[in-house]
């Protein structure tokens, strides 16, 4: 956070986020959906708690994380490559948590996304070999052209195959990450 925080307001940021990331996470690994009835008013309540907790400051705060968090997942969904769920989790998650903590969770997610990926794909070329991981993760829905048969556009069901995890898991376990670092870092600075 870019401002000075409160204890109360410091736990209730940190019980609220990580209630909301944990419901995403669960949802989103289950469905492969972000609900709209979880991140609007989630994101209503982010505006709340910064205008209760840290008035105008916090609100500009707020503001400015969600335009990271919200602009640059708008841009990886415009160019297709992500989902309108990550756009709405991180637009709305991004309020409560300001600039900077918006910017470590985008960093940390990323990390775990990376690392994710590759305990992944190394465990599915032990468990299946290399040929079937790559049909399953590389495929494209395209027949080769040795069996003559028709191209054939991939199917949702295939893309979601396809994918190697959920978003809304490496952003849980960001924002935990961020969080309880934020909640260490104040309370050994005001035992200070």
């Amino acid at each position: 956070m870019d401002f000075p925080l409160t204890q109360l307001s410091l736990y209730v940021m940190a019980i609220s986020v990580g209630i909301f990331v944990i419901i995403n996470a669960v949802t989103d690994y289950k469905n492969h959906k972000i609900y709209n009835v979880v991140t609007v008013p989630f994101f209503l309540l982010g505006i709340v708690y910064q205008v209760v907790f840290n008035g105008w400051q916090g609100l500009i705060w707020g503001g400015l994380g969600f335009l990271v968090g919200f602009g640059i997942f708008f841009l990886v969904f415009a160019v297709g490559s992500g989902k309108a769920g990550d756009v709405k989790l991180m637009g709305a998650l991004s309020v409560w948590l300001g600039f900077k903590a918006t910017v470590g969770v985008l960093i940390m997610s990323t990390l775990f996304v990376l690392v994710g990926s590759f305990m992944i794909l190394f465990w599915s070329v032990i468990r299946r070999g290399t040929r079937k991981t790559k049909d399953q993760y590389l495929a494209t829905g395209k027949t080769p052209k040795s069996k003559k048969k028709k191209y054939k556009p991939e199917t949702d069901k295939q893309k979601l195959a396809r994918g190697l995890m959920p978003f809304g898991v490496p952003v849980a376990l960001a924002t935990w990450s961020i969080t309880i670092w934020m909640v260490i870092k104040f309370v050994v600075l005001n035992e200070s």
